[in-house]
């Protein structure tokens, strides 16, 4: 049996953190224990209010004392985890837990070290979303290929899963939206089995909850930049 701990930061989720949760608690797969991580970065709404009535749906609860962003928030998830996986996971509703077989077929049968659920692979729905960020995840992930002489469709998307002994989540220097693009660049550097399979998008607006915005891929091309050239 492989241990897997699902990290879900979630900030002022009040819509979505019931329903996500039980999606995941619903999804059963051979092989795989599941241990349920969510922090709450000091949500302003009735996320947390709502996380304390319902302790059955996950196993820990981490509450920031404040708002720091979702790096600091998986960053702490990261510390407390116990698996020998870890899968990222947003709060909200834009990607289905029913995924989690596609995801995790190349660990149970190849022994991947990292997969990332892509949303521009054969998958067989996807929101229409933003132009500009759909632009955007293309170039960062061209230059992230370029960096690291690999051949991935989309480092962004919300569905990655990765050796845990891989990072040492006190070792990571970013806190911000560019941290992903950090992860991936430390565990590519330091293994070789990788692997994409397609996933479903239910891509929000800004007005349904959206939070990552343009101006993010500043630092993630430069953390990419950085973590290729100091490597």
């Amino acid at each position: 049996m492989i241990k897997l701990s699902i990290i879900m930061p979630a900030y002022n989720e009040e819509n979505t953190i019931i329903k996500i949760l039980e999606k995941v608690k619903n999804i059963e797969i051979e092989g795989i224990i599941k241990e349920v991580i969510v922090i709450d970065d000091c949500s302003k709404d009735k996320t947390l209010t709502l996380l304390r009535k319902n302790r059955n749906l996950y196993d820990l609860l981490i509450k920031l004392p404040k708002n720091t962003g979702k790096g600091n928030a998986v960053k702490e998830g990261l510390i407390k985890a116990s698996g020998e996986y870890i899968l990222f996971q947003d709060a909200d509703l834009e990607y289905d837990p029913k995924d989690y077989v596609k995801i995790l077929e190349p660990v149970l049968r190849f022994n991947a070290d990292l997969v990332i659920g892509s949303r521009l692979i054969a998958s067989q729905l996807t929101r229409v979303y933003y132009f500009w960020h759909k632009v955007g995840n293309k170039f960062i992930t061209f230059l992230f290929n370029i960096m690291n002489n690999t051949t991935f469709t989309d480092i962004y998307s919300c569905y990655v899963v990765f050796r845990a002994n891989l990072i040492n989540p006190q070792k990571l220097s970013t806190s911000g939206w560019e941290q992903q693009a950090e992860i991936l660049s430390k565990i590519v550097a330091k293994s070789s089995s990788f692997y994409e399979v397609p996933v479903n998008y239910y891509g929000r607006t800004y007005e349904e909850g959206k939070k990552i915005r343009p101006h993010n891929a500043i630092s993630v091309l430069l953390t990419i930049i950085l973590e290729r050239v100091f490597r």
